[in-house]
């Protein structure tokens, strides 16, 4: 006989087994969203195992090199859930790790799961676990920190030297079936939240903190530069914040279109051709200098326009991380006192991200344009790349039985 419960149930060749032979050692074994997957809790151990048949990784080895893999299904530990992964939104950062193998300091030195902008349902829950329980719809905010630090206990836990943050060298992310996570970092979805703006608090959270940071409030003249997807959930945030104008810039009228529909005052593309002075002043001409300006984009012409565009006392915040070190015109932002802000991901913002979410404040829907499964991640990747089809949030199924819409 196996040495535990676990052991003994691992020997059974089906679920109809599983539940005869559980009825003899007193555990329950409870069917997940998916078929071929039991959660097994023995109630003297306290403990949930799963047992599958697939956790499908999609794989980053090395540059260039992304592919599928099957691992072994992750069991959670004290205070973690194990996760059925259902929608994991492409970031750039997931692409620039593809292309490049590197972002600063962060350099990929051995095979990693990619994604990050996650959701899924929670499958198994680990010791210690009350918040959370099997069948719950969550959302993942993707870092963990020690909790013990000064960072952790000043509240700013994103600072913390020890952040495990999903998809960053050398931790694994979630592009997967099965993804174990602290239980205290996923938050429960109401019924009416997709799994789709689930996975989209991840970026939301970017924008709610850069807008935290840049004091946007009621009456606020913001500058977004930049169209892509940071951008345009910074648009919509620095609205639900009670900015009365907003302008945004990009070199794409496509998205800059699509930032007119999600409510941009002002849409203006950029001329590469001319300098940054030039496009500050047409920003100033459709609503005067901005109080506050959001850098998105990550180009260092971009980072210059934000600046000669936001008002003497004004505020930028950076959030595109470009080249390591730029140039910029430090003489003009001195001598007018704008504030130059960086952010670095967010802090305890996926609630309010999921509060204006659920309550329509904000509608991060139109993001997603493509939709992809597991099975098709280097498809999805290589869209979300190129843009092609007008690609803005690219968006990656892993539940199995997900059926692509025609």
């Amino acid at each position: 006989m196996a040495s535990s419960p676990y052991e003994a149930l691992q020997r059974c060749v089906s679920l109809r087994l599983c539940v005869n032979f559980a009825s003899r050692l007193r555990v329950t074994v409870v069917p997940s969203l998916f078929l071929k997957t039991a959660v097994i809790q023995h109630s003297r151990l306290s403990a949930v195992e799963t047992m599958a048949k697939s956790n499908l990784s999609a794989v980053l080895r090395k540059v260039d090199d992304l592919c599928l893999e099957e691992r072994p299904v992750p069991r959670p530990g004290k205070g973690e859930v194990q996760i059925a992964m259902y929608a994991v939104g492409i970031c750039g950062s997931d692409v620039h790790y593809w292309k490049k193998g590197r972002i600063g300091d962060f350099i990929l030195k051995a095979p990693m799961v990619v994604g990050h902008e996650s959701s899924g349902t929670v499958s198994a829950v680990g010791e210690g676990v009350t918040d959370l329980k099997v069948g719950d719809r969550v959302a993942i905010e993707p870092g963990y920190s020690c909790r013990t630090c000064s960072f952790c206990k000043e509240g700013r836990y994103n600072l913390c030297p020890d952040m495990k943050f999903a998809a960053t060298p050398p931790y694994d992310g979630s592009l997967c079936r099965y993804y174990v996570h602290p239980a205290d970092f996923c938050f429960k979805l109401p019924n009416h939240v997709s799994f789709e703006e689930g996975a989209l608090l991840e970026p939301l959270s970017v924008a709610v903190h850069a807008c935290n940071r840049a004091g946007i409030t009621m009456g606020s003249k913001v500058l977004v530069c930049g169209a892509g997807p940071i951008g345009l959930v910074n648009l919509m945030t620095a609205k639900a914040c009670g900015a009365t104008t907003v302008t945004i810039t990009d070199i794409d009228e496509g998205r800059l279109n699509k930032a007119k529909e999600l409510g941009a005052d002002y849409i203006i593309k950029v001329d590469p051709s001319k300098d940054s002075k030039d496009l500050a002043n047409r920003v100033k001409d459709c609503m005067g200098p901005a109080d506050q300006s959001i850098e998105c984009s990550g180009a260092e012409a971009s980072f210059h326009t934000a600046i000669h565009a936001t008002k003497s006392g004004g505020t930028l915040v950076v959030v595109g991380m470009g080249k390591p070190e730029v140039k910029f015109p430090i003489v003009d932002a001195l001598v007018r006192e704008v504030d130059i802000r960086g952010i670095f991901r967010y802090v305890n913002c996926y609630p309010k991200a999921l509060a204006l979410v659920a309550s329509g404040a904000v509608n991060v829907k139109p993001l997603v344009t493509h939709h992809f499964k597991l099975e098709q991640s280097l498809e999805a990747f290589e869209t979300s790349r190129t843009g092609a089809g007008g690609a803005i949030k690219v968006m990656i199924h892993c539940n199995e039985d997900y059926q692509m819409k025609l």
